[in-house]
């Protein structure tokens, strides 16, 4: 096949995975504007994304993390503290060798723009405006995508990989776009994940279940493999607040406690993953 007719046949394939949120036709990017064949339209922000989280799906005015959260997050995801998770999740894609991803709940992108390398297509998919606004900025091959995992923006089994990565994980709708055979990747606390962090901000702290997705997702799932990667976090003051201020543990300690560790001139905690690949059955 001619070199100019295959770039054309993927360019087409690469447009095909974007879902219309209205009428659940394929979008194609004409310029800076995503259109379906009824007409309905969505133009690419300048910084670089499209929204296709439409008034209708919505249930507040600005959902997802607030732009506190977001920008704590940038700032101790970017100095490396959890880059062997990164590495690890980037590690398990090209083992895989898969053409595309859809990463659900990418956030401010850190994780998204890195796994983008290792596939033709990634699209990142998050219902916060102001993380997906970040993320955009990262890496300009993903295509961000501000929308629900309600509604996925893709096409039906149109996807070779859906992640999830600490996000919500849309079990039906994963399934609708998943192809036959496809894979589910998900990464959650793992049972010490930050254990003497929630020992210093709570009275009672219990080990994380991340076993409890194993079990939910078993009618529709094959797991294929299960791994634990840790990391040793010694961490000064400021990139202490940061890690309290992008997880939920901010607004559930009591202001005390919080205040408490946070006066604190350095923490050492231990970060505790667990990483799952599933199968489509």
């Amino acid at each position: 096949m001619p070199t100019f007719l295959f770039y054309g046949q993927f360019l087409e394939n690469m447009m095909n995975l974007i879902m219309c949120p209205v009428c659940r036709e394929k979008l194609s990017l004409v310029e800076k504007t995503w259109q379906c064949e009824n007409r309905h339209s969505y133009d690419v922000a300048k910084q670089g994304y499209v929204n296709l989280h439409v008034v209708q799906h919505k249930h507040s005015k600005t959902p997802g993390d607030t732009v506190e959260s977001v920008q704590a997050r940038r700032a101790f995801l970017s100095a490396g503290f959890y880059a062997p998770l990164q590495q690890a999740v980037v590690e398990k894609l090209r083992q895989l060798r898969i053409e595309n991803l859809l990463d659900i709940g990418c956030g401010e992108g850190y994780y998204t723009a890195a796994m983008q390398s290792e596939v033709l297509q990634c699209v990142g998919v998050d219902i916060a405006k102001n993380a997906v606004q970040v993320a955009a900025k990262l890496n300009p091959e993903v295509t961000w995508v501000v929308g629900t995992g309600a509604t996925l923006p893709v096409l039906d089994q149109s996807i070779d990989l859906c992640s999830s990565l600490f996000s919500p994980i849309p079990q039906q709708e994963i399934l609708r776009v998943l192809k036959d055979k496809a894979y589910l990747l998900v990464v959650t606390p793992a049972p010490e994940h930050l254990f003497a962090l929630r020992e210093a901000l709570f009275e009672e702290v219990k080990p994380h279940e991340p076993n409890k997705f194993v079990q939910q997702l078993a009618s529709d799932f094959d797991l294929l493999e299960s791994q634990v990667v840790s990391a040793e976090l010694q961490l000064p003051q400021q990139q202490l607040k940061n890690l309290v201020a992008m997880t939920p543990y901010a607004y559930k300690a009591k202001v005390e406690r919080r205040s408490a560790l946070e006066a604190l001139a350095e923490f050492r905690v231990t970060a505790q993953f667990q990483l799952y690949l599933f199968q489509k059955k």
